[in-house]
């Protein structure tokens, strides 16, 4: 028999119908089955993803882990300490392999140490997404377009533990996901890998297919704790996360720019424009498709994320005077 080379790690929370698809396209992986092992962690499910896990055949070996709710971070870190292989690879419940994508992440690792190999999520052919999560995937897939075409390299702000792997080691090393964090905790923990000098990779080749699903409330939540974390981790890492922050608000589009100036720190008014705006952007998707809402949901979504930032930096004083400095820099 074989050693184990890759663990595949998934933490799952009431997904039992997606999760059983994963692990249905990973059983027809070309890399050997007899190679990587797959380490399922139940974030407190009450599905029936217990009954499912223990019954199921695979060509591989399947760990099944249950936990007390706890977080995407402490499912994970469960998961680690049951995996045998050199390599984790990390993979969501709602992501589903191609058969081509374990070796592809393991082709890179081959060539050299070191590396965090990021995988796509992209939008599935037969997926029917709600408007503002078919939004999410197409600016996902913005960034995919642009570290293959080279505008820009990946870094540890791509870090998605959706489709992405990397050395058991160097995980352990970096001290594991934080567990106070329940969004963007892939994000923290790759801001402490790069301070170990990593190299992130883009792989467009190791596919995942994204069947994705939230409700607009839950959508709506991710992009304000965003926020928040974003200055939390530059406070913590000693990071200039706050200059990134101002340097890419001063690049958004006028009307994202209009919104968060008038509507920060005046909660009033901002709950009336955000009950609004997701009638009118559900409204121009029902009349000019996806292309037709998606400006009027990347301004909700950003006014959220910039209202977390301002809300953790203390006010919108606090937000606003440093990006009036480089504004006045960049004139």
């Amino acid at each position: 028999m074989q050693s184990i080379a890759v663990s595949v790690i998934i933490p799952t929370y009431n997904r039992v119908a997606r999760l059983r698809r994963v692990l249905e396209a990973l059983a027809t992986q070309s890399y050997s089955s007899e190679r990587f092992e797959v380490v399922v962690v139940s974030d407190g499910s009450t599905d029936g993803t217990e009954a499912y896990c223990r019954q199921a055949q695979t060509p591989f070996h399947l760990t099944f882990i249950q936990q007390a709710n706890a977080g995407p971070a402490a499912a994970r870190n469960r998961g680690l300490t049951a995996a045998r292989g050199a390599i984790v690879l990390f993979l969501d419940d709602d992501v589903v392999p191609v058969p081509d994508l374990i070796a592809a992440h393991m082709r890179l690792h081959g060539e050299r140490s070191r590396r965090v190999v990021l995988g796509t999520m992209l939008t599935p052919p037969d997926a029917r997404l709600s408007p503002w999560v078919a939004w999410e995937q197409a600016m996902l897939e913005k960034q995919y377009r642009a570290m293959t075409s080279g505008v820009w390299p990946a870094t540890a702000r791509q870090f998605y533990t959706g489709n992405t792997s990397l050395s058991r080691d160097l995980v352990t090393t970096a001290g594991g996901f934080d567990e106070r964090f329940r969004r963007a905790e892939d994000i923290e923990l790759a801001y402490r890998l790069d301070k170990l000098g990593v190299e992130f990779v883009f792989a467009p080749q190791a596919v995942g297919y994204h069947y994705a699903e939230r409700s607009f409330a839950s959508w709506l939540a991710t992009p304000y704790i965003y926020g928040r974390n974003d200055i939390i981790f530059g406070r913590e890492h000693q990071i200039d996360l706050l200059g990134f922050v101002q340097r890419e608000f001063g690049q958004r589009n006028r009307l994202t720019r209009w919104l968060v100036w008038l509507l920060l720190d005046r909660p009033r008014a901002s709950a009336v424009a955000l009950a609004m705006m997701p009638q009118l952007a559900y409204l121009a998707h029902r009349l000019f498709g996806e292309r037709g809402s998606r400006p009027l949901y990347s301004a909700i979504f950003n006014l959220r994320y910039y209202q977390g930032v301002a809300d953790e930096l203390g006010g919108r004083d606090r937000f606003f005077a440093p990006v009036t400095a480089v504004e006045a820099a960049q004139a």
